[in-house]
């Protein structure tokens, strides 16, 4: 009897707990990736759910795992089709008893999830918690329901208690000689999306996959030690140095939280501590906190009154939406951060912020719809922190203070000779 370990947004080789225990059991291993056509398709909105910027990036993603895989002995099947069709195939004729995968909480996945144990009642499925910086087992709360409100007393609670668990790595296997994955040919194309060149303009002018993150961590914290000055220039707006930008292999999984969390406290006893370098983790906290809340609140972070039940008088008019999405609104500062959106499919969190508050707070737009489109549009979307900050932005999440941004104060402050706006706004 063999192993599957089925990926999806946990795409590496290294620091990967679902590999690593299926490498622990006995019976050789295979791995499969699913490009769902779900994930291509037009929205009710009007666009696609996943654009041509992060679906490129997660074709370099998974071409380089099958290569990672294939050093390892270990062969990756990919697919273009639903992984509830796709998979039982695999299963049956290479013999799988046990499936091993991340673990999931949100709706679509679990949906999928239920369907594939439904059709595979014999095989076993071992789910592993692995995107969070504090695992659930460790935190210091009993229930999810127990997840505070207020970012704050969640961290300094966890950082008073949890201690990051170690990386895990595999060694080489026997060869699997015996075992022929399909061939992976994949292009935007197929996916129904247009091939385009980076912008020369972009803040993350960069690859997808396991090595890109690596190195990309090695240069910003180690070759040009960047990390001691982060809290000072996260909020820039132009290149790609103002920020450690993994948060995009972060998304898919090309590097895992645990990961750069060591890497941090490396760079601390060799290069510099202080706290900028603490910040980083701070804002691994964050990523973790929006996971939890997510966790504890289900698809209520989906909902229009959000976690809190608040109404408001949200409207939504297709016109205002053509404007805000190409740049068209009355504040420069907003339409340069969507321009650099549509045109890279990248955006500081400064200007996230600021886009979000004129969205939600100045017009009083349907957040859902501008959160759907960041869905689509983003190289580093993230479903938990995508909506836990959209809620956050629109008054109906963890924002105790519910703040409207001053836009203009905000370019004053952030692109105050405007080079920012001059850059986009040509």
């Amino acid at each position: 009897m063999n192993n599957l370990v089925w990926f999806r947004n946990d795409l590496r080789v290294n620091d990967n707990t679902s590999l690593f225990k299926a490498c622990q059991k006995e019976g050789n291993v295979l791995a499969v990736y699913c490009f769902d056509p779900q994930h291509f398709e037009e929205t009710k909105y009007g666009f696609k759910k996943t654009e041509k910027f992060r679906a490129q990036f997660l074709l370099e993603t998974v071409s380089e795992l099958y290569h990672s895989l294939k050093e390892k002995n270990i062969p990756l099947f990919v697919f273009y089709g639903k992984p509830e069709d796709t998979i039982p195939k695999l299963i049956e004729e290479y013999s799988i008893s046990t499936v091993f995968v991340q673990k999931e909480w949100t709706s679509e996945e679990v949906n999928i999830n239920v369907k594939l144990k439904n059709q595979n009642s014999n095989v076993e499925f071992i789910e592993s918690y692995d995107q969070f910086l504090f695992h659930p087992d460790d935190i210091p709360y009993l229930d999810f329901k127990e997840i505070p409100e207020v970012f704050t007393v969640f961290r300094k609670k966890c950082e008073a208690t949890v201690k990051v668990r170690p990386s895990v790595s595999i060694e080489k296997l026997p060869d699997y000689n015996w075992i022929k994955p399909n061939s992976f040919h994949l292009t935007l194309e197929v996916l129904g999306l247009e091939s385009f060149e980076i912008h020369p303009n972009s803040a993350f002018p960069f690859h997808g996959g396991e090595s890109s993150a690596i190195k990309r961590l090695e240069n910003y914290f180690f070759e040009t030690e960047n990390l001691s000055s982060y809290k000072q220039t996260r909020n820039g707006l132009i290149g790609a140095e103002y920020s450690s930008k993994l948060s995009a292999w972060l998304a898919n999984g090309s590097i895992s939280a645990r990961t750069i969390y060591w890497e941090v406290q490396r760079y601390e006893k060799e290069i510099c501590k202080n706290e900028d370098t603490y910040w980083l983790i701070f804002e691994l906290i964050w990523r973790d906190y929006f996971k939890y809340i997510s966790l504890k609140h289900g698809n209520k972070i989906f909902q229009l009154d959000g976690i809190l039940g608040k109404k408001y008088d949200w409207n939504f008019h297709s016109k205002a939406f053509e404007q805000w999405k190409n740049g068209n609104t009355n504040e420069p500062f907003v339409n340069a951060n969507m321009i650099e959106l549509q045109q890279t499919g990248f955006m500081s969190n400064r200007g996230r912020q600021n886009v979000a508050s004129f969205w939600a707070k100045e017009w009083e737009q349907d957040w859902r719809i501008a959160a759907a489109y960041f869905e689509s549009m983003l190289i580093d979307y993230d479903v938990h922190s995508n909506y836990g900050n959209w809620i956050y932005n629109s008054g109906v999440g963890n924002d105790p203070r519910d703040r409207k941004f001053n836009i203009k104060r905000q370019a004053e402050m952030y692109d105050a000779k405007g080079d920012y706006q001059k850059l986009w706004l040509k």
